[in-house]
C-alpha cells in the first residue's frame, strides 16, 4: 500500500471515497460506470492504492464470465429462439390469460437461470406485450410477474445474476454448488410467488374466444429467423453449460469456458456469411456487450479493494462477529435479511461487492473459509431476491418499467412497491426457513 497524501488515515479516506461513490450511484444523475471509474481513480491518486495493487483488486474471472455470456446471448438471439419460446409458452397454455401468466413466469425464471436478467426481459417482454395486445388483456400483471420471475430465476445458478457471479468467483464456488444449494429453494419460492400472482391478478384475467384463437393461430416456427444459427447456438450453449458442470474435473474457470464458447460461436457465425455481412455481425455482437456494466464492475472492484486495504472491512467484520456473539446462524440470518432490504433500495451489485471481502474477513472467527459457506448462500438469496422489493432494486425492474412506459403500461414506484415488497418478504421468509433447516 502506498502512502496516503498529507498523512491521512487510509481507512477514513477509502471510506469517504466509497460513501461518495455510493451516494452518486444512488442519485442516478451520472452514469454509474463513470462514477465507479472516477472513484477507482481517486483511490489511486490519493495514495490508498498504487496502480499495481489496484489491478490486483479487479476480479478478471467475473469480467470474463460476464463478457463471454453477453456475447453468447447477442449471437443466439439473432436466431429468434427466444421469441419462439415466448409464443410456444402462450400456446402451451391454450391462450388462456391465467395460464399464459403462469407459463411466462416459469419460462422467464428458467431462461434467467442461464442468461442475465436484463437480457431475459429484453427478449421476452416485447413478445408478451404483443400477446397481451392480441388477447386484449392488461399487460401490467404480466410485466410485473416477469420482473419477479427474472430475479428469482437468476438466483438459482452461478451465471443467472451478477451478484452470484461475483460471489462464485471470489468465494471459489462452482456452478454445481450453486445449483445444489440454491435451486431447491428457488423452485419453491418461484411456485409460491406464481400462486400469489395468480390470486392477485390471474384468476380475474379473461379474454374473448376469438382473441384466444388468434394467439393459437400464430406459428411459433415463424419466429425462427436463422435455423443454422439456431442449431449452432443451441449446440454451443449446451456445451458451455456442460463445461460449467464439469469445470472442477476439467480444471477450468468459468471465464475461460464462457469466453471460449463465445469465440467458437462467433467463429461459426462468421463462417456462415460473406465478408461484409460477417464484419457487420461481429461489430453488432461487440456492440451488444454491456460495456457500461463491465466498466462499472472494474471501477467498483478497485473502490472496494481500496476499502479492504484501508482496513474498514476487517473492523466491520470484527464488530459483526461480536454483535452476533460468534453465532454463525445469527450471522447468516442477519446477512440474509439485511441483504434483502438493502438490495431493495440500493443496487445489489455494489452491495455484494462490498459484502464479499467483509464476509471473508469473518472466516477466522468461525473456524476458516469452509465453515462460512452458509453465509455465501444467505448473501446470494438476500441480495438477489431483495432486488424484487422496489422498482429500483434491480436493473431488470427498471428495464421492464422503461419498456412498459414506452408502450403505455405505466409503472409507478409506490404501486409497484405495495405489491412487490410483501412478496419479497414472503420469499425471504421461505429462504430463512430453508437455511435454518439445511445449515443451522
Amino acid at each position: 500500500m502506498t502512502q496516503v497524501y498529507f498523512g491521512l488515515n487510509p481507512m477514513w479516506v477509502s471510506t469517504c471515497v466509497l460513501a461518495v461513490t455510493y451516494a452518486l450511484i444512488m442519485s442516478e444523475k451520472i452514469n454509474r460506470a463513470i462514477i465507479a471509474l472516477v472513484g477507482a481513480g481517486v483511490m489511486v491518486i490519493v495514495g490508498v492504492l498504487d496502480q499495481e495493487e489496484a489491478f490486483k483488486g479487479i476480479d478478471w474471472n467475473t469480467i470474463g464470465l460476464l463478457t463471454g455470456m453477453m456475447i453468447l446471448v447477442s449471437i443466439s438471439r439473432r436466431s429468434g429462439m427466444f421469441q419462439y419460446l415466448a409464443v410456444w409458452s402462450a400456446q402451451v397454455a391454450k391462450a388462456r390469460p391465467a395460464g399464459i401468466l403462469f407459463i411466462l413466469q416459469i419460462t422467464t425464471a428458467v431462461v434467467s437461470a442461464f442468461l442475465d436478467n436484463v437480457t431475459t426481459v429484453l427478449l421476452i417482454v416485447p413478445v408478451t406485450l404483443a400477446i397481451c395486445k392480441t388477447l386484449k388483456v392488461p399487460a401490467y400483471p404480466y410485466l410485473f410477474a416477469e420482473i419477479i420471475a427474472s430475479n428469482i430465476g437468476g438466483t438459482a445458478t452461478l451465471i443467472g445474476d451478477p451478484p452470484n457471479i461475483l460471489i462464485g468467483s471470489q468465494a471459489g464456488l462452482s456452478f454445481n454448488e450453486f445449483v445444489y444449494h440454491l435451486t431447491p429453494i428457488i423452485i419453491i419460492v418461484m411456485l409460491v410467488q406464481a400462486l400469489i400472482v395468480h390470486l392477485v391478478w390471474g384468476k380475474d384475467l379473461k379474454a374473448a374466444h376469438d382473441a384466444e384463437e388468434r394467439v393459437m393461430a400464430l406459428r411459433a416456427a415463424d419466429s425462427i429467423e436463422d435455423r443454422r444459427l439456431l442449431k449452432q447456438s443451441l449446440t454451443v450453449l449446451g456445451l458451455v453449460i456442460v463445461a460449467f458442470v464439469l469445470a472442477r474435473p476439467l480444471h477450468l474457470e468459468p471465464a475461460t469456458i464462457a469466453m471460449f464458447g463465445a469465440a467458437i460461436l462467433m467463429l461459426l457465425d462468421n463462417w456462415a456469411h460473406h465478408a461484409e455481412k460477417a464484419s457487420h455481425n461481429i461489430h453488432e455482437t461487440f456492440g451488444d456487450v454491456e460495456w457500461i456494466t463491465i466498466f462499472f464492475f472494474i471501477g467498483l472492484f478497485v473502490v472496494v479493494h481500496g476499502v479492504d486495504v484501508g482496513g474498514l472491512l476487517q473492523l466491520l467484520a470484527k464488530e459483526l462477529v461480536a454483535a452476533t456473539g460468534g453465532n454463525l446462524a445469527i450471522a447468516g440470518y442477519s446477512i440474509l435479511w439485511a441483504s434483502a432490504f438493502l438490495s431493495a433500495i440500493v443496487d445489489n451489485i455494489p452491495f455484494v461487492a462490498t459484502m464479499i471481502p467483509l464476509i471473508k474477513s469473518m472466516a477466522p472467527a468461525y473456524g476458516g473459509p469452509d465453515q462460512i459457506e452458509p453465509l455465501w448462500w444467505c448473501l446470494s438469496l438476500g441480495a438477489c431476491l431483495g432486488g424484487n422489493g422496489t422498482l429500483i432494486g434491480a436493473s431488470a425492474n427498471l428495464t421492464v418499467a422503461g419498456i412498459g412506459e414506452r408502450n403505455d403500461v405505466p409503472f409507478r414506484f409506490v404501486t409497484y412497491t405495495l405489491y412487490a415488497l410483501p412478496m419479497m418478504i414472503v420469499s425471504v421468509a421461505l429462504c430463512h426457513v430453508y437455511v435454518w433447516w439445511r445449515y443451522f
